[in-house]
């Protein structure tokens, strides 16, 4: 197929784009396809122009941003149904959904999903009082992802410093302020792929023993990206070890969010598994980010697969869903 990979670029320069975009499109080489890079940077026309002269086979959407647009990707897999370009991934209703983690909280309390309990406090809004939320408590932006305004202070264990870190995601991240309670216990990513029946892919641990002490053990934005801070040193993605009876568990809660949320093709869901076994949803990650050391490229490693294979079967779930015949 002609597959055109789609995404932001950081700058006007064309090949300010993330590291992943390259190794999809040698994925998808090597699985036979006839791969092309689109990447835009804050230009409308560029990108309807780029979908249409001439419109791709299919489009493999890596799009995480348009310029400073707040729901900027929602708009973006919006526009390829307006222009009826098929592509892999989520739509906007499940990009919509996944970006306010609020929405999600209630999608997954309608089919019971065990969530932390939360509150949000909006800009512009009276401070409430949490309602009966019991401290510790983890306070994070409530429509950012990739651990945007996360840092070490954002588990707060008295009023004082909850209501100064609301007033940092109010002021400094300009974003409302998802309040919940902190699951203290192991932390699980798990991969899903597929869409009628899809395959749970063995979960990956974030291994925290490394950490400094003081340090809390959550995945923030020094955590992820800061490669010389303690925490990215003393944070690693490891296989994770559960016994069978905890394995059937966490297998089940990532499904039913999965499906709860309507996730299409791939996707990954994030958990805390406490002391007691008890299993908590914590965020679900429509369209994952795919890089080759990336949680999701471990399980699907562990499974099996090569990262040729897994781009090419997500490629194959999205034809087949959207009744493309393949070569």
């Amino acid at each position: 197929m002609r597959i055109t990979v789609l995404t932001d670029l950081e700058k006007k320069d064309p090949r300010s784009y993330d590291k992943v975009v390259d190794q999809v499109v040698e994925a998808l080489t090597a699985g036979g396809h006839e791969a092309t890079v689109l990447g835009v940077h804050r230009d409308l026309h560029a990108l309807i122009d780029g979908l249409t002269k001439p419109k791709p086979e299919l489009v493999f959407n890596l799009f995480e941003n348009f310029g400073k647009v707040r729901f900027g990707a929602v708009g973006v897999v919006g526009l390829l149904d307006l222009l009826e370009v098929p592509y892999v991934g989520g739509g906007p209703g499940e990009f919509f959904v996944q970006q306010d983690k609020a929405v999600t909280k209630k999608l997954l309390a309608f089919e019971r999903v065990q969530f932390p309990d939360f509150a949000v406090f909006a800009r512009g809004s009276e401070f409430e009082t949490g309602g009966n939320l019991r401290m510790p408590l983890f306070v994070k932006p409530l429509t950012m992802d990739a651990s945007i305004g996360i840092e070490s202070n954002s588990l707060v264990d008295n009023t004082r410093d909850l209501l100064r870190r609301i007033s940092t995601i109010h002021t400094r991240i300009k974003d409302d302020a998802l309040v919940e309670e902190y699951i203290d216990g192991r932390e699980l990513h798990v991969g899903l792929i597929g869409n009628q029946r899809p395959e749970v892919l063995p979960p990956i641990e974030i291994d925290f023993t490394g950490m400094p002490d003081g340090l809390p053990h959550i995945l923030g934005g020094k955590a992820k990206w800061d490669v010389d801070s303690p925490e990215y040193k003393g944070t690693k993605s490891v296989l994770a070890e559960l016994a069978p009876d905890l394995r059937a568990k966490v297998d089940q809660a990532a499904l039913a969010a999965y499906r709860a949320l309507r996730v299409r093709d791939y996707g990954r869901v994030d958990l805390r598994v406490t002391a007691a076994g008890e299993v908590f949803v914590i965020e679900v990650n429509a369209s994952c980010y795919l890089e080759r050391e990336s949680e999701y490229a471990l399980a699907a490693q562990a499974a099996g697969m090569t990262q040729a294979k897994l781009v090419n079967r997500i490629v194959d779930c999205a034809t087949e869903r959207l009744g493309l015949k393949k070569l």
